[in-house]
């Protein structure tokens, strides 16, 4: 045998060594496995006691109870705007529509804390045609009165309120409100009473009580969340006459006009914004008293307004102790204006006088002044005991209805009545699609208009004739078919004049939001001169 069959021979018997060993390995280690079971005798594999569910119980608290009361007075309220679609600001124009306008952003650094609970459009994006919103509500009244946030429900078309529990939706009524607490009132006809919320007294509230709010935040209904009163009479982050309850229970997006309530279940505020710096909770919220608001309230079911006194001044609130100190006297209200033909004015007030107490009872500051005098009953007289000089005298003043005496202040026009223009009232002729409102004389001003000239657009209807020609809110119609506008009559004499296949031309001014931002002598006019036109449908 050659030495290479001897090597061949070895390596086979070398395998066949291999083989064999690990097939003897393998069947051991499946006796082995197959060898250790489980004992198959009743007892458990350890000494674990099984987990048992109790019967349910429910554990009543304070809270509990609290809002099994409350809850069913609580509603979700949303809202339908309708409106033409506008184009992003970079978007070609289209043929017969006017220049589009850049609407004016504000600029946000850090915290916004006057931001209400609706998301803005990005810059950008095109306007929807149709505009939805929510909110919170709670009832007041079993007849169906709610209180809710003006910002809710302003500018709204229709509006729809959803009781506690139900996907009903019923049409709810906006039966007035209040721009400057930003208060307004609804109501639904449900057929029968409705379960209502207590109303507690505000004035109660301390720092550290215990704080609950329901609402519908991010659209999730009857969401119940507790905190604690933080602050009072937080004036700063509001208008003059919002003295918010500062809490740290939860409130988002969608909270806006739920109820704010004490231990007891009684409604202590309105939920109404909150500071932040991302758009959502970041533990501070303000909530209107339910004192305050409840004087509104009582105002807007009686008359569907709300009417509050005034003298006629304006004041700097920002006046120190220093001041007063070296002026000799220890509170009071220096003025800084007096606005002509108001009350003040008739009554001899003059600017730099110092009102140092209001019917016999010191005046504190500025904010104790305007709420005295709000409270006033219209038409009565008030006796301002005012230094001037350093010589003390005394000057009756008869308060009148604050929207008379600052009616051409532009921070009450939009506020305003509107006036229906004879399109949406006079059967068989040619419908604009406008509502309109007088000019204001700081409106006459910037746009160097003539005394008694024009009219201000504040509603364009949807796919009416003015949408189509292009026109928009808060243009300025100075004229139709070269005839003179000042009021809403104007208009109305002018469009019985016209029929249907007539060509109408609206000479209008438009506010130029970017001469606004840059100044008139970067941007041009603040104010641009342009005619819309279109054939009247036949």
């Amino acid at each position: 045998m050659s030495f290479l069959q001897r090597l061949r021979q070895q390596k086979f018997l070398s395998a066949v060594l291999t083989a064999a060993t690990l097939g003897v390995g393998v069947l051991i280690g499946t006796l082995i496995t197959t060898g250790v079971r489980a004992d198959k005798s009743d007892k458990p594999v350890t000494d674990a006691t099984p987990l048992v569910i109790p019967s349910p119980v429910q554990l009543a608290n304070d809270f509990t109870a609290l809002v099994k009361r409350v809850e069913p007075t609580v509603v979700f309220v949303s809202t339908v705007v309708e409106g033409k679609p506008q184009r992003p600001v970079n978007e070609p124009q289209r043929k017969r529509r006017a220049p589009q306008a850049e609407e004016e952003e504000s600029e946000e650094d850090g915290m916004e804390l006057f931001r209400r609970f609706f998301g803005r459009q990005g810059p950008g994006e095109a306007t929807p045609r149709r505009r939805e919103g929510t909110g919170s509500g709670f009832v007041v009244d079993p007849k169906g009165y709610i209180i809710t946030n003006h910002h809710v429900v302003d500018g709204a078309d229709k509006i729809t309120v959803r009781l506690h529990g139900s996907q009903t939706e019923h049409k709810a009524k906006l039966i007035g409100f209040d721009h400057e607490l930003d208060l307004a009132v609804v109501k639904i006809d449900y057929g029968k009473p409705l379960p209502y919320a207590s109303v507690g007294n505000s004035d109660a509230v301390q720092v550290g009580d215990w704080s609950v709010a329901i609402g519908s935040p991010f659209g999730l209904e009857a969401t119940v969340t507790a905190g604690i009163i933080s602050a009072k009479g937080r004036s700063e982050v509001g208008k003059q006459f919002q003295n918010f309850i500062q809490t740290d229970a939860a409130i988002n997006p969608g909270n806006s006009g739920g109820p704010l309530m004490n231990i007891k279940g009684e409604v202590i505020g309105v939920n109404t914004m909150i500071a932040t710096q991302s758009g959502g909770y970041q533990g501070i919220g303000f909530a209107l008293p339910i004192n305050t608001a409840v004087k509104s309230y009582n105002d807007i079911i009686k008359t569907g307004t709300v009417t509050r006194g005034s003298i006629g001044i304006s004041w700097n609130p920002r006046q120190t102790p220093e001041t007063m100190k070296a002026l000799g006297i220890q509170q009071g209200v220096i003025i800084d204006n007096v606005v002509a033909g108001g009350p003040a004015d008739k009554g001899g007030v003059k600017a730099d006088d110092i009102i140092v107490s209001l019917n016999g009872k010191d005046v504190k500051n500025g904010e104790d002044l305007v709420a005295r005098i709000a409270d006033t009953p219209v038409g009565n007289k008030v006796n301002l005991t005012v230094d001037r000089n350093g010589k003390r005298m005394d000057l009756p003043v008869v308060v009148q209805d604050r929207g008379e005496v600052f009616k051409d202040d532009p921070r009450f026009a939009r506020f305003r009545k509107e006036e229906e223009s004879p399109s949406s009232t006079d059967a068989g002729e040619p419908k604009f699609g406008i509502r309109v409102r007088p000019v204001t004389a700081e409106d006459r001003e910037s746009m160097k208009l003539e005394a008694d000239r024009g009219v201000v657009v504040t509603n364009v209807v949807q796919d009416s004739f003015a949408a189509e020609i292009g026109m928009r809110e808060n243009d300025v119609i100075v004229s139709i078919n070269r005839q003179p506008v000042a009021s809403v009559d104007d208009i109305r004499k002018i469009q019985a004049t016209l029929k249907g296949g007539d060509a109408v031309a609206f000479r209008v001014m438009r506010p130029n939001p970017v001469a606004a931002r840059a100044g008139a002598a970067a941007a041009g006019p603040r104010f641009a001169s342009m005619f819309l036109s279109g054939t009247l449908p036949k």
